[in-house]
């Protein structure tokens, strides 16, 4: 009995040391499982870290920083190119300091003075009139930073002070008008068209060109006279008013209205109407921009013609910027392509215009 309690007591030993060793074992290759789990967990986001890096390293892959100060947001085409500059950027993995003048010359030299001070790798503005930037365009340029013009000119007493201009050929535009309105005049079959003109805000470059190029073109057509030209600022607002007054003193003489952009053609029309005119009947309508509302009131009728401005710039300036910073030259003028819209046209399929 002895015995067999000594097998028993060693079986039982065995048993248990088996038992014991089974345990330890499972324990082993638990803690095994979670090294490998902890491993599988470590190389996963060890991986995602290094993928959102390079994602950042590509976000950022120019390394440079943009300096722009825009003029202002003051109608559907400013908003379109703002947003169009903001989304390049990111795209380009440029870095982008972007200030809003709000329509004042001061907050944009204010902004210039800025970016040199961060010290940003190419500045780039839309001024909102040519004169008056010698002294910040010298403070940049004795810093080192190349200064991109976007949309507009500025006239300076010193040559060398910007790189280019990125923007539309303002004179162009002013003869495609023209010629809209002198192919217009033969079709109606008249003998004598009176204008006005709702301008641009005054000493800004469209403002200059866009006259030009109209009043260039239409003066080999005795048929066509300007009988007067007012200032809208190219503001909505503006345009009604300048309308309004040019109903009060014009009235019935008034055949043609020529408007430098969308916005200030906008609020003319409420006041040809209000006048008891139809817009686009009785008195031909012109106008500059090309923006998404404007191209459903001209499907409407109420406009013939638009020329095309486009504002999305965004693409050509991230590359021209991108140039200037490796050192690279580039042209000193860098227009887009455009076109016009008009009653003498099918719009029917025309696609969003995205402004």
């Amino acid at each position: 009995m002895h015995d067999l309690g000594k097998k028993e007591e060693q079986i039982i030993v065995k048993n248990g040391k088996s038992n014991m060793h089974r345990r330890v074992e499972s324990r082993r290759r638990t803690g095994r499982l979670r090294v490998l789990l902890l491993f599988a967990v470590c190389t996963l986001l060890l991986v995602g870290c290094l993928s959102g890096c390079g994602e950042k390293e590509t976000a950022e892959e120019s390394g440079m920083i943009l300096g722009f100060s825009q003029l202002g947001s003051e109608s559907a085409w400013r908003i379109g190119n703002t947003r169009d500059i903001e989304k390049k950027a990111s795209e380009y993995g440029i870095s982008l300091m972007l200030e809003n003048a709000n329509q004042k010359q001061e907050n944009q030299i204010a902004a210039i003075r800025r970016f040199i001070a961060y010290k940003v790798d190419v500045i780039a503005f839309s001024p909102i009139v040519e004169e008056g930037w010698d002294n910040v365009l010298k403070e940049a340029k004795e810093a080192g930073i190349p200064v991109i013009l976007v949309d507009r000119d500025v006239n300076t007493k010193e040559s060398g002070l910007t790189t280019c201009l990125i923007g539309a050929d303002f004179y162009k535009e002013g003869v495609m008008a023209a010629e809209y309105l002198i192919r217009k005049t033969n079709s109606l079959g008249k003998d004598h068209m009176k204008i006005v003109e709702i301008t641009g805000t005054e000493d800004s470059t469209p403002m200059r060109q866009r006259q030009a190029g109209f009043m260039d073109t239409i003066k080999q057509d005795s048929r066509l006279e300007v009988i007067k030209s007012v200032n809208g600022d190219f503001l909505k607002s503006q345009g009604a008013e300048c309308m309004r007054e040019l109903l009060r003193n014009y009235g019935d003489e008034i055949d043609v209205v020529y408007s430098h952009n969308d916005e200030m053609t906008l609020g003319a029309l409420t006041e040809i109407e209000q006048a008891g005119y139809q817009p686009g009947k009785d008195i031909v309508i012109i106008s500059i921009d090309g923006g998404q509302e404007a191209i459903d009131v001209l499907k409407e009728g109420k406009i013939n013609c638009i020329v095309e401005c486009t504002p999305m710039l965004g693409t050509t300036l991230m590359e021209t910027a991108k140039k200037l910073k490796n050192g690279e030259t580039v042209d000193r003028l860098i227009h887009p392509e455009e076109t016009y819209f008009s009653d003498e046209q099918d719009l029917s399929n025309l696609e969003p215009r995205g402004y």
